[in-house]
């Protein structure tokens, strides 16, 4: 190696989503000397992706949204959620130390947070909320990051419409929804739309960005302010070992490898093992026995973490019940003649819709949480090769909704129709018949479906229970937003597969993101943060952000740590 071809610092941190950029920040505001490394030539990992949430209870922004809330009541549902798996050190932690990283991330740095309106997942089980737990990453004009701007991943293209950004804490998405039936939302609809025309015009993106986006661009600004080199097209290879402490990381980049000596740790944040197809077959039992799976997170989160960290004696074990946040997905054919990834975040929880299996039957509440409806979509195919099912919408349901990918009126249908995404029939047998479906137990199970739903009912799943469930359906559907009856054909078939948000099983480590080995105890020099480290949630979903807010908030605690400062 040529003097060059080496570099030393304090922290090298190989991944640049929330944790790693997170921890980078908090340790050079500390005083430390940090370089991030990153695999893609874009960064921002799977956040760039995300919702941009954080379920962060206790937080400042809330406190008039839900003033009754409890430091108890939060304990009590983590409790509730996370059963056998119950980590009471990393539960106070995060109580204690959330709101203060908010506090501290908008005082230090760019990002800036606000309150949504998101209840708990599960509201209902003790502990649970209506409101006032989740915050969200506040839209940025990400042009201010210059010509920085080209290596931010762009948000996931599925969800976007001519690259403008939308989510389900997108004010957006009811004016577009709205925009053929009211002149306010038309005329929104109007301006946002110019505004980013002329955008892309200029910076060949959107650059009014929210979301995870958002939020990556608010801290990479910040890493940027403070000169924290940022490495794109640069993996990390191999750690270094010296009498079991880890000393630093070899990278490659176009020129060859780079020696990166890292005085006090490596900080392992590379997105956990989503599309590590080895591990999968261990970790996901749809994939384990031969079904599919789609996931539509960044394709470079291939396990580089854990493996790196098991060549110096880190421990991965497959441990919850549930390895990561499900996600049913959809399929979606390109020009190309590949497929994109289509995430159901929306369109399960509109009055008109159910999923149904290949067998032509419900099997779940489908206004749940995408992470409850993927559990329910792998048990309910077990035994079966292929874990899949169908969504089911009659005309106008999809006309006012849309469906995946395909958009509400006026956007025509026609083109999902030709490529095979949607399935059409004038009658539900029919429609079975076109989709794999069968077609009887399909026409019975409408039938039955259709009886309580003319009664805004759901007596079989209890559909629209919850706050959570009426919370992302259609207020003006009454007497339930969740449920409407599906009676006016043509038919519609949309068939969704399992994906995920990114994995929860993970490496061991300690309180502070210290990884330990197969006994339990720290690896010298080592440290694992964002998705690479093993969830707390004990592969449950209890909330709106319960990924990015632990990941923020123990990035902070880990910055802290390796800084020298005493939690």
């Amino acid at each position: 190696m040529t003097a060059q071809r080496s570099r030393e610092c304090d922290v090298l941190v190989l991944g640049s989503g929330v944790g790693g950029l997170s921890t980078a920040i908090v340790a050079t505001k500390n005083g430390l000397d940090c370089i991030i490394a990153e695999k893609e030539p874009v960064y921002g990992g799977t956040t760039a992706f995300s919702g941009g949430v954080l379920w962060i209870p206790g937080a400042r922004h809330c406190k008039q949204l839900a003033p009754n809330d409890t430091r108890d009541a939060a304990r009590d549902y983590l409790k509730n959620e996370t059963g056998n798996f119950y980590q009471p050190d990393a539960v106070e932690a995060l109580l204690d130390k959330g709101p203060e990283m908010l506090d501290w991330f908008e005082r230090e740095t760019e990002a800036k947070f606000v309150p949504t309106l998101y209840p708990d997942y599960h509201p209902n089980v003790g502990g649970g909320v209506d409101v006032g737990r989740s915050v969200l990453a506040a839209p940025y004009n990400s042009a201010v990051l210059g010509p920085e701007l080209a290596r931010l991943r762009p948000p996931l293209a599925t969800i976007t419409f001519i690259g403008m950004m939308f989510n389900s804490s997108n004010a957006d998405l009811k004016h577009f929804f709205n925009a053929t039936k009211s002149l306010t939302s038309f005329l929104y609809v109007t301006k946002r739309l110019a505004s980013h025309i002329k955008d892309l015009a200029i910076y060949r993106r959107g650059v009014q960005v929210t979301s995870g986006n958002a939020l990556v661009a608010r801290l990479a600004k910040t890493v940027f302010d403070l000169k924290i080199p940022l490495l794109t097209s640069t993996p990390g290879k191999r750690l270094i070992v010296e009498n079991g402490a880890v000393r630093g990381a070899v990278l490659e980049d176009g020129d060859g490898e780079i020696r990166v000596i890292a005085r006090r740790a490596v900080v392992l944040a590379c997105g956990g093992f989503p599309h590590d197809v080895e591990r999968l077959k261990k970790a996901y039992p749809h994939v384990a026995r031969g079904g599919e799976h789609h996931s539509p997170t960044p394709a470079g989160n291939t396990g580089d973490g854990v493996r790196l960290a098991e060549t110096a004696g880190g421990h991965c074990d497959i441990r919850y019940p549930n390895a990561a946040a499900w996600m049913p997905v959809s399929r979606v054919p390109r020009r190309d003649g590949r497929f994109g990834v289509f995430p159901h975040l929306l369109d399960r929880y509109k009055p008109g819709v159910i999923a149904v299996t290949r067998k032509g039957k419900r099997f779940c509440n489908e206004s749940e949480s995408y992470h409850d409806v993927g559990a329910a979509m792998i048990e309910a195919c077990d035994g079966e090769s292929e874990t899949a099912a169908w969504l089911i919408c009659d005309h106008p349901t999809i006309r006012k909704y849309g469906l995946g990918y395909a958009k509400p009126a006026p956007v025509p249908l026609q083109p999902h129709l030709a490529s095979g995404y949607l399935v059409k029939a004038a009658a539900l047998r029919e429609l079975g018949a076109k989709a794999g479906i069968d077609g009887e137990t399909l026409e019975r199970t409408v039938a039955e479906y259709n009886a309580g739903a003319r009664k805004g009912e759901d007596p079989q799943f209890g559909r629209g229970s919850t706050a959570f469930n009426r919370y992302l359906a259609d207020p003006e559907q009454k007497p339930n937003p969740c449920v409407g009856p599906i009676e006016r054909g043509p038919y519609y078939a949309l068939k969704l597969y399992m994906g995920d948000l990114g994995s929860f099983d993970g490496l061991s480590t300690d309180l502070y993101g210290q990884a330990l080995n197969d006994a339990g105890q720290p690896i010298e020099g080592l440290y694992a943060v964002g998705n690479d480290r093993a969830s707390m949630m004990g592969g449950n979903y209890p909330g709106a952000g319960i990924t990015l807010g632990p990941i923020m908030t123990f990035a902070y605690i880990a910055g802290r740590r390796l800084a020298g400062l005493a939690d």
